[in-house]
């Protein structure tokens, strides 16, 4: 099966989730080339049978998407990041898949990842989003009416690339992973579950790692970290600790 997002559309990311809230897998693409977004709704079937697309910025591509339900109203949203920009949008759905118009929030400089999870503990859903040329982490909390906080930053090493979330201490708290291009490191910021963070601790991987993710690799019941390194083109894995702290790479 493919689905054709149009010539020159140039796809760059995906999300997944229920939009239209019939309970069935739908497909968000944003397309880098037109910047709109293609909706294709699911039917459960593995069959897609609407295709629609929506303009989700002025003149400037979409570079990133993530989905999850913000407005806790059974159908999912999404958050885009876009090139070159010190924002991201939101974008809250309508029945039939459509989307109201986006609510804009600030965060640093050149967003390039968007990771979304529950990082305070109030059952509401935050965004965290991996700023490129600031060498930051934003945090925004949401409210669970589909708005959020003001962002609150924290640093990490040189031109973080990619952001993950996941509890690394077996806390219950959602903690943070970033990796860092340039310094050729991951950051990991340990959450308090209020959603603050700890300063970070960096972790040395190969050359200019990419894309971060979590796992338990070993099944010790606690997560590890899987790097991917472009530039000595190999991956990078630090096995946890039950304190949030890592083994050198392997």
């Amino acid at each position: 099966m493919m689905l054709n997002t149009g010539m020159n559309s140039h796809p760059i990311s995906i999300a997944l989730g229920d939009f239209n809230g019939d309970r069935e897998v739908d497909i968000a693409v944003a397309n880098h080339g037109t910047k709109h977004v293609d909706m294709m709704l699911g039917n459960g079937q593995g069959k897609f049978a609407i295709q629609t697309s929506y303009e989700i910025g002025f003149d400037t591509p979409p570079l990133v998407m993530a989905s999850g339900d913000f407005n806790n109203d059974a159908r999912s949203e999404i958050a885009v990041a876009y090139d070159a920009r010190d924002h991201v949008d939101i974008f809250v759905a309508y029945n039939h898949g459509s989307f109201e118009n986006q609510k804009r929030y600030s965060v640093g400089s050149y967003p390039i990842s968007v990771s979304i999870g529950d990082v305070n503990n109030d059952t509401r859903l935050d965004i965290v989003v991996a700023n490129l040329a600031s060498n930051d982490v934003s945090i925004l909390l949401g409210y669970g009416n589909g708005s959020f906080e003001t962002e609150t930053r924290y640093s990490v090493g040189s031109y973080p690339t990619s952001v993950s979330i996941g509890d690394v201490n077996n806390d219950t708290r959602l903690d943070i992973v970033v990796a860092n291009l340039n310094s050729n490191d991951v950051s990991v910021l340990v959450g308090y579950g209020n959603g603050s963070f700890e300063n970070q601790k960096r972790y040395s991987v190969g050359s200019s790692p990419r894309s971060v993710s979590f796992g338990d690799i070993n099944n010790d019941t606690r997560l590890d970290i899987v790097a991917a390194n472009r530039d000595s083109n190999d991956v990078s894995i630090l096995l946890g600790y039950e304190n949030g702290s890592f083994e050198n790479q392997t």
